[in-house]
């Protein structure tokens, strides 16, 4: 299902067969998704699929209690916590944005290691296999793994190089982007997702890095003009389940459970391919490619597209800056599984 559209995927995976649950009393998932209730990773996935697609599957004896990180006024990087202490059952977030907790995680995504989605569906199926053994002390494990599109830069003033971001504050969500971003000069500024528009808006920030759509989906447009589209990753992200709560349930809901997480994953690849170009069309106001966003007509944003010389400098920040870095912080063990599972993969091999 990789190269199909998003609206077909769905479609396909709203109709996939599920087994037919047993009758047994009812269960009630709590779960916490998305850094946003506009982005379409939950109004076009979670929403349809787990809040309303669930109950009808499973005969209503299983329901989702689903909410968006602001609805529980969370940030981010507190995600694992929250589900390792049994406040919900299952969260979503990138796996950058928790490494903080699992150092590990930011191995699937560091910045400048996926040029394209398919290069990162590639390097996240080997990598989250090991990611789970890192998050068996934490009480949790990753059940689908998925991208946000393309991330890129929403910046306040006109951006066409990544020598324009020199001097600048830039919102980053991971440890990798902030190497990145220290090593070209500008200032790396941690702000959850929830937080950035206002600190765009406040001059708190004067660039972010998103997803095409993600910023499209949280308006940043009413508080950017510039879109600079050098993809420095795709922000990919699990969900992840409390472990001792899983083994817990009954086996026929837990299958049940674990198969429609494998149609979300299926789904939310899709829209990431297709909501990448997409949010580049709704920002600019190009009604006739913007089919998922929010078209911005009053006061579309200036795109530039990115120059083969940065793409450049990013893979050779990658090499000599960002991975090193990382190893640094996760171990030198972590420079091993690296070069044994990634690089193969992704081209670019950790030199000790």
């Amino acid at each position: 299902m990789k190269r199909i559209g998003f609206t077909f995927a769905l479609a396909f995976v709203a109709c996939a067969a599920q087994a037919q649950l047993p009758p047994g009393p009812k269960v009630t998932i709590t779960m916490a998704t998305q850094p946003g209730p506009g982005l379409p990773q939950f109004s076009k996935v979670d929403v349809p699929m787990l809040r309303e697609d669930v109950p009808k599957k499973s005969g209503g004896r299983v329901e989702i209690k689903l909410a968006s990180w602001p609805e529980m006024s969370l940030n981010g990087p507190e995600v694992i916590r929250l589900v390792r202490s049994g406040q919900v059952d299952i969260g979503a977030a990138p796996l950058a944005t928790v490494s903080g907790d699992v150092p590990f995680l930011d191995a699937v995504d560091l910045a400048g290691l996926n040029p394209t989605i398919d290069v990162a569906r590639k390097v996240a199926a080997a990598i989250v296999p090991l990611a789970n053994k890192e998050l068996e002390r934490t009480g949790t494990r990753i059940i689908a793994v998925y991208p946000f599109p393309a991330q890129v830069f929403f910046c306040k003033t006109p951006v066409k190089s990544l020598a324009d971001l020199k001097g600048k504050k830039v919102r980053t969500h991971g440890g990798s982007l902030n190497d990145l971003m220290s090593a070209i000069g500008a200032q790396p500024v941690a702000i959850g997702f929830p937080e950035v528009y206002s600190a765009l808006d406040k001059g708190v920030a004067d660039c972010a890095i998103t997803g095409t759509s993600s910023g499209n989906g949280a308006k940043w447009y009413e508080v950017t003009n510039s879109l600079y589209t050098l993809p420095v990753g795709w922000a990919i992200a699990g969900y992840f389940v409390n472990i001792n709560w899983l083994s817990k349930l009954d086996p026929a809901v837990r299958e049940f459970l674990l198969a429609t997480m494998r149609q979300v994953e299926e789904a939310q690849w899709a829209l990431g391919r297709e909501a990448t170009s997409d949010g580049i069309a709704c920002n600019s106001g190009n009604a006739s490619s913007c089919k998922i966003g929010t078209l911005v007509s009053a006061k579309p944003m200036s795109v530039s597209q990115p120059t083969d010389a940065d793409r450049e400098t990013v893979r050779k920040l990658l090499s000599e800056k960002v991975l090193p870095a990382w190893v640094q912080r996760c171990g030198a063990r972590c420079g091993d599984v690296f070069n044994e599972h990634i690089a193969p993969i992704a081209g670019v091999k950790y030199e000790k």
